[in-house]
């Protein structure tokens, strides 16, 4: 069998000093394949029919097959073979005759790309022995019934991913006879959760079903103090998803003979999944203004955006951390790798990896918006994909930071990971790729720096605990929330966090250490500031705690600034500034309230309704400050879904989704979008607008794909109003 199927093609290639052949890094062009390979001069009376002659090939493919079955591929919305690398399918070849072994050979040949090669592994003959070999290429007869044999065929657990072409030889004295090119015989092959010699396996069933098959999840979003949750569509199971998966590689240009690896197609992905400098899948926008796209709040799930790429090839607008996150979880789970979307509230986005994030104060004790670069966002998504890490030392395998939000540029491209997520919890920060980078995200500490006329900085108030203070993930099997901080990081103030610290300082994280600068804390008050739950539209009120454990009393001049903010953390608009002085009693708490009218901040709100509270206040009599911020979250009203009757596969029925506009002003340019994966496509219906205590009924009839309990998401986007969302749990019934 030759190492590479030479075609006439192939003789008028473009010479190139470097390689023999072009890249490779498409996996939907072919070469030819010869039906007849001669082996020299054909003599005159030879008939191919004389000779064993392929008459059928059956792939065993429905979904109700044994090999969809068995490899937990039978929700794919996908008309083709999909196995799982490692692991036995079966195929039946019906020849022209009974197949005889001592005198008939016959091989199976998997091809993938344009230059097939067999050390790539993107050529695999396949010769029938009498055994398989775990992990290993191989086939056996299991079943033989006049003309026709069952096989029983075993890919590697290193195999690439992707679509083969699969081929049938015979040969004769004269030379090899081949099928005819048949689309309908391709075969795709995935990752292998299931099998214990893949890179990506997981060992608990609980856990492949939630982190492989699960095709809805939960975004957690909103503030630290007030977690809000939304249900995402992942759909790696529908029509043309695992294809458009597939176009990602090729477009990200990752040679067909790397994508056997996860470490590899994780890292290209992170950077095709942002349209930065490769002109990927989606756009980012975080102004506020969505021209000519879609708004990221508007997205219920990645099956829109996925195929709207693949059909335009261009970049889809518009997306923020949650919508990447989703679509790269889309990604991951599509291909068989373990993958989930995480949340780390109060993300520190510091441009240079050194752990200290800097607010800078005027004379007066308040933020300065012109000076202050850095910022804290409310929260960050980004995905964690489970894998070995052969390529570091043994330990730092399992879970591995990964994230498509272009931040900063990673080897020259806006990319993040893999990371090890033990790695940066122990700071171990060499390992590649880009922990620094995490390792800062959730471990940064504010700093308050007043600058002086003459230029000097005093540093005022520092604050250790806030960022990265609570890092979630969707619960295993259920809809509530994981709290899995302690995977990223040890208890704050323990031995093993210090350690950990000066682990990662000692391997380049720049870290200021508190002795550089003169700062002397004013340790005897506590100052907290806590919001009243506030529904949007509403007045709410905000208080001010000090709590003086002295003997002494103090006054405290003190600055409120409520700031209108991107989620991201920065300020569009300060709404509302409030001083006054508060008088300290000795051993004593004293609390001041604030109302914030709706009047203040409506005029101005952005999408996600997150305000931001600077408090600052110094005590004159000893010229400390004191500061504190948070995020305040204001309650979306939620869109109701109903559906009419039972709900029976295949019989049309119809869903009711509500909504009622709580706001003093009419709602202009409306639009809702309402999807459920495996029951119904998104539908997307414009309502031109609402007005303000009116209510917005939408009947959507549809007819239901497959039994079983599913998801139905629904979202509204308005200009004055975003981020609304409502979902239902239907049980679709067998008919």
């Amino acid at each position: 069998i030759s190492e590479t199927m030479s075609t006439n093609e192939e003789n008028k290639l473009p010479l190139n000093g470097r390689r023999a052949i072009p890249p490779n890094y498409s996996n939907d062009e072919e070469n030819e394949v010869p039906e007849m390979e001669a082996f020299g001069l054909i003599p005159r009376g030879f008939n191919p029919r004389d000779y064993l002659r392929v008459v059928d090939i059956y792939m065993f493919k429905e979904p109700q097959e044994i090999n969809k079955q068995e490899h937990h591929t039978d929700k794919y919305y996908n008309p083709r073979l999909i196995v799982r690398r490692g692991q036995a399918f079966q195929i039946q070849i019906d020849f022209n005759r009974p197949y005889k072994p001592e005198t008939d050979q016959f091989w199976l040949e998997f091809l993938m790309g344009r230059y097939p090669q067999q050390n790539k592994g993107t050529y695999i003959p396949i010769l029938v022995g009498n055994v398989l070999k775990p992990g290993q290429w191989g086939a056996k007869i299991i079943h033989r019934e006049n003309n026709s044999i069952r096989l029983s065929i075993m890919s590697s657990t290193t195999c690439i991913i992707g679509k083969f072409r699969l081929y049938v030889a015979v040969l004769t004295p004269f030379g090899i006879l081949r099928t005819r090119r048949n689309s309908a015989t391709d075969t795709y092959i995935l990752f292998n959760p299931w099998c214990q010699l893949d890179a990506v396996y997981l060992d608990d069933e609980k856990e492949r079903e939630e982190y492989v098959l699960n095709d809805v999840g939960i975004v957690f979003h909103g503030s630290v103090e007030d977690v809000k949750s939304r249900s995402w569509s992942y759909g790696q199971f529908e029509e043309n998803i695992l294809d458009a998966c597939l176009f990602l590689m090729d477009k990200a240009e990752l040679e067909l003979s790397g994508r056997g690896n996860p470490i590899k197609i994780c890292r290209v992905a992170s950077a095709v999944i942002n349209s930065r400098d490769d002109n990927g899948v989606i756009a980012g926008s975080w102004n506020n203004v969505y021209d000519y796209g879609v708004a990221p709040s508007a997205w219920t799930g990645s099956v829109d955006i996925l195929l709207e790429y693949y059909s335009s090839k261009q970049p889809v607008r518009y997306g923020q951390c949650w919508v990447f996150a989703g679509v790269f979880n889309t990604f991951l789970r599509c291909l068989g790798i373990p993958a989930r979307l995480i949340t780390n509230y109060s993300s520190a986005h510091d441009n240079n990896a050194n752990l200290r994030l800097d607010f800078f104060l005027d004379d007066e004790g308040k933020v300065d918006t012109r000076l202050t670069k850095d910022s804290v966002w409310n929260y960050h998504c980004w995905n964690e994909a489970w894998m070995t890490r052969p390529d570091l030392p043994v330990g730092f395998g399992g879970w591995q930071v990964v994230d498509g939000t272009p931040q900063e540029t990673s080897d020259g491209m806006y990319r993040c990971g893999p990371a090890s997520v033990q790695a940066i919890k122990h700071g171990h920060v060499c390992f590649q790729f880009d922990a620094p980078f995490v390792y800062a995200e959730v471990n940064g500490d504010i700093f308050y720096t007043r600058m002086e006329k003459n230029g000097t900085q005093v540093v005022e108030n520092i604050d250790t605990t806030r960022i990265g203070q609570l890092i979630v993930t969707k619960e295993v099997g259920g809809d509530g929330m994981m709290d899995i901080t302690e995977e990223y990081k040890f208890r704050e103030g323990s031995d093993e966090e210090r350690l950990a610290l000066e682990t990662a300082v000692m391997y380049g994280v720049k870290k200021q250490s508190i002795q550089d600068t003169t700062y002397q804390p004013q340790t005897d008050v506590d100052m907290d500031f806590q919001a009243q739950k506030a529904v949007l539209g509403n007045d709410f009120k905000v208080t001010i705690t000090f709590r003086n454990k002295s003997r002494n009393s103090y006054t405290a001049t003190t600055y409120l600034s409520g700031n209108i903010v991107f989620y991201t953390g920065v300020t569009k608009s300060e709404f509302k500034k409030h001083s006054f002085s508060a008088k300290l009693e000795p051993s004593s708490s004293s609390s001041f309230d604030i109302v914030i009218k709706s009047s203040e901040y409506m005029s101005d709100l952005l999408e996600q309704a997150s305000f931001h509270f600077f408090v600052t206040a110094r005590i004159n009599e000893t010229g400390k400050i004191l500061a504190v911020q948070k995020a305040v979250m204001l309650e979306i009203p939620t869109l109701r879904i109903k559906t009419k009757g039972e709900l029976v596969a295949g019989k049309e029925t119809s869903v009711i989704v509500e909504f009622t506009n709580p706001l003093k002003q009419t709602l202009e340019n409306v639009t809702l979008r309402l999807e459920g994966p495996g029951v119904l496509r998104t539908i997307k219906k414009q309502f031109g607008r609402i007005p303000m205590n009116s209510t917005l009924t939408w009947e959507v009839k549809f007819t239901p794909m497959r039994p079983g309990l599913r998801r139905l998401i629904a979202s509204l986007n308005s200009d004055a109003l975003r981020h609304v969302y409502g979902e239902l749990n239907v049980h679709i019934q067998k008919p």
